[in-house]
């Protein structure tokens, strides 16, 4: 079967090839609506193709971005790449999604497969352990997000919440709820992931502010399997705590599951509150109290800041922190 061609396109729809160029390349703000209406049903009778590799590289624009997440099991991750691809559909951008598992040879390996494939730019939920490369595609300015992240040199612009303040949100409505005795649950903060030491930097102080004891027993960061079997330790004590703060949505699940092998009831034996929103989490037995991040404003706003960076901003000298205010969503869980 012969191959469709843009001058057949073009014979079809009576138009030049030029003209039929600039409607594949969306530059048609000043062409006649029946003249794009023509152009479009030539297209689709003869089932054209662009050849959009060869248009990138004629450009050196291949009009995709990739994301890789640290960890695609978040609910918190799921929705940013939601409203990441929002935007790129918007922009008239395609989309590539890694996911990491926080190994920063898995990341660095993603990176250079995205970069082979001629992406115009990527958003990452950084590692530790890879900032020699980072640097590296700074030098050549190539057009990096860093999201929910930040490594121990500042390469690129970054979209985070305000953890600590998430943190002391949290604090204080349990401390309203009539607790006085708080632990916290996180996953491991070994790699030195940001969102969790700021979290349990901001759980500390939060609670010497309400004249809380902080009990270093109550306060369990580890890998996730590990957790639960952490929580029977401390539940085995006379004096423990009678509500836990849950530092992101896979840290709930398991308090949850914990909750359920023991039968304690909530809020009555237990209280919590976590950050990450879930829809299970609003028709849960008992409703769960969250602190919310904006998830699609910050995916929109990472999204924003690399489409700017891929038409032409400074890449060599940005290096912005942008933060995001939690919410609280008030249920019954305290």
């Amino acid at each position: 079967m012969k191959k469709v061609t843009m001058a057949d396109v073009a014979e079809r729809a009576g138009v030049s090839k030029s003209t039929v160029s600039q409607f594949i390349n969306n530059r048609y703000e000043y062409m006649a609506e029946a003249t794009k209406l023509r152009i479009e049903e030539a297209i689709e009778d003869l089932g054209y193709v662009p050849n959009y590799i060869a248009k990138s590289l004629r450009q050196k624009k291949t009009s995709t971005v990739g994301v890789i997440v640290a960890n695609i099991l978040h609910a918190f991750s799921t929705e940013i790449i939601r409203s990441i691809e929002d935007e790129c559909e918007q922009n008239g951008f395609h989309l590539f999604v890694c996911n990491a598992d926080d190994q920063p040879e898995k990341e660095r390996a993603y990176i250079d497969m995205l970069v082979a494939k001629q992406v115009d730019g990527l958003i990452i939920f950084p590692t530790n352990g890879n900032e020699d490369y980072y640097e590296q595609l700074k030098r050549s300015k190539f057009p990096i997000v860093f999201m929910d992240r930040k490594i121990d040199h500042t390469f690129y612009p970054t979209v985070l919440l305000d953890n600590e303040a998430a943190a002391s949100l949290a604090v204080a409505e349990l401390v309203q709820g009539g607790h006085r005795k708080i632990g916290m649950v996180s996953n491991s903060i070994e790699n030195k992931v940001t969102p969790r030491l700021e979290r349990i930097a901001g759980f500390r102080e939060a609670a010497v502010k309400h004249g809380l004891e902080v009990v270093e027993e109550w306060i369990i960061a580890d890998q996730v399997p590990n957790i639960k079997g952490r929580l029977e330790n401390v539940w085995k004590k006379t004096d423990r705590p009678t509500a836990f703060f849950a530092a992101n949505d896979l840290a709930l699940i398991e308090l949850m599951k914990f909750a359920k092998q023991e039968r304690l009831r909530i809020p009555d034996d237990l209280g919590m509150i976590a950050i990450d929103d879930s829809p299970f989490l609003e028709i849960a037995q008992t409703p769960i109290t969250v602190i919310r991040q904006p998830t699609f404003e910050m995916g929109k706003a990472a999204a924003e800041m690399l489409f700017s960076l891929i038409q032409g901003g400074r890449i060599d000298s940005v290096c912005e922190e942008i933060r995001f205010a939690p919410e609280l969503v008030k249920r019954n869980s305290i």
